[in-house]
């Protein structure tokens, strides 16, 4: 039972309990700060109990150069406030916190550093380069509003750099190769994303990001790509079975042996059943439908745009999956086919082109990668708001029977 102390504050929102043959409280809730008001015989007590609002945990799970970042800066410009390293810390940390979320890399939880990971012939991939029981113990200290010292993966040198002090936010994310590969650290979770990109797609985008970003070569890149891709298929890959939602990134069907791959088909898996997740349809839900929009109110230049929608099983669960193969020639046309989608867990008409019109120079903007990572984003945006008002119910309910 949570303890609780008794003391004055001011005014909150009420309302009346009563019951046959008792005295009637006015009762009020403060969700911040879990603050209970009675008021009985003209006197006014606060009850406080020590449950604090907990930090809501997201995983996000995918290899290393497949979109992750990106896929962070359009979840917390959702929330509001720019994503910035922590001020005054370690310039080459890899946290990312605004007003409401704080993004930590799993990459900082690596037990070996490069070279350490070179001479036992292991990649960042394998289990055995990575500190899981440090990452349960602080994914949880902050779940439960506990700071902590967290390391610092240096991806500049290799080295482990000293840790920084991370805060409990609103809500946390944890992105990296293994959110959900550890059953302890994944119980955590309240929400899960699995970005899955096909080999030939991930190569491009590797060489893309190592080459630009990092100043790897080539070769380099490609014998990274091959050494890694068994660990790859063993530890990363099969996470996918555990997410609520998965963002499947294929070459596409519109142009016959196509090569080129600047074309893409974007699938949105998503899971049946999820606690606070309602999946997005098209047109009908649980229909199976196909769709071409091009014409006079979106703008499509060759191959063109086709969505598909239907249900579907997805390792042995019920899933909704909404396809689009194709690009966007005009972003801000994407309203029309926003029109079409129920269920998006947006605030006001058109806000998912708002969005992607306001990060058009992010990679994926033309294409369904842009547009899955907007509406997830939105879709944790109404789980995390959901899952505080669940908990705020569930007090104002302790309180009441604690009265009564």
């Amino acid at each position: 039972m949570a303890s609780c102390t008794v003391h004055t504050t001011p005014s909150l929102r009420s309302c009346c309990i009563s019951r046959p043959g008792a005295k009637a409280y006015s009762f009020g809730f403060n969700q911040r700060h879990h603050q209970f008001v009675f008021l009985s015989s003209g006197r006014r007590r606060t009850v406080v109990c020590s449950s604090g609002e907990k930090t809501v945990v997201i995983g996000l799970a995918a290899d290393s150069g497949c979109g992750k970042s990106t896929f962070m800066r359009r979840l917390t410009s959702v929330f509001g406030g720019a994503a910035e390293p922590p001020k005054g810390g370690n310039p080459d940390s890899n946290t990312l916190i605004s007003d409401t979320t704080t993004v930590i890399c799993l990459d900082d939880y690596h037990s070996l550093d490069r070279t350490g990971r070179k001479e036992k012939g292991v990649t960042a991939l394998d289990p055995r380069a990575n500190n899981f029981d440090l990452m349960y113990e602080q994914v949880k200290a902050i779940k439960d509003g506990v700071a902590v010292e967290k390391p610092i993966y240096n991806h500049v040198t290799g080295l482990l750099d000293p840790p920084e002090l991370i805060k409990p936010p609103k809500i946390l994310v944890i992105e990296g190769l293994h959110p959900m590969y550890d059953s302890r650290v994944r119980d955590l979770l309240d929400f899960s994303i699995y970005l899955d990109i096909s080999n030939e797609v991930k190569f491009a985008w590797k060489i893309q990001r190592d080459m630009a970003e990092r100043g790897h070569s080539l070769e380099s890149i490609k014998a990274s790509i091959e050494a890694r891709k068994p660990d790859f298929d063993a530890y990363i890959d099969p996470q996918k079975q555990y997410a609520d939602a998965v963002i499947e990134v294929l070459p596409t069907q519109l142009i016959p042996d196509d090569n080129e791959g600047k074309v893409l088909r974007v699938r949105l898996i998503m899971k049946e059943g999820v606690k606070h997740f309602a999946p997005v349809y098209l047109f009908d839900e649980g229909s199976t439908i196909s769709w071409i929009p091009c014409g006079r109110k979106l703008t499509c230049s060759y191959p063109g745009i086709k969505f598909f929608y239907s249900p579907e099983t997805y390792f042995s669960n019920e899933v909704s999956m909404l396809e689009m193969d194709g690009q966007f020639d005009r972003l801000d046309e994407l309203i029309y086919v926003e029109s079409h989608l129920s269920n998006l867990s947006t605030k006001f008409y058109g806000e998912v082109t708002q969005q992607m019109l306001k990060h058009s120079d992010f990679p994926g903007s033309n294409n369904g990668t842009g547009l899955f990572q907007t509406i997830v984003g939105l879709k944790i945006r109404d789980l995390y708001e959901e899952i505080v008002a669940a908990r705020a119910a569930a007090s104002v309910a302790a309180a009441k029977r604690a009265i009564l």
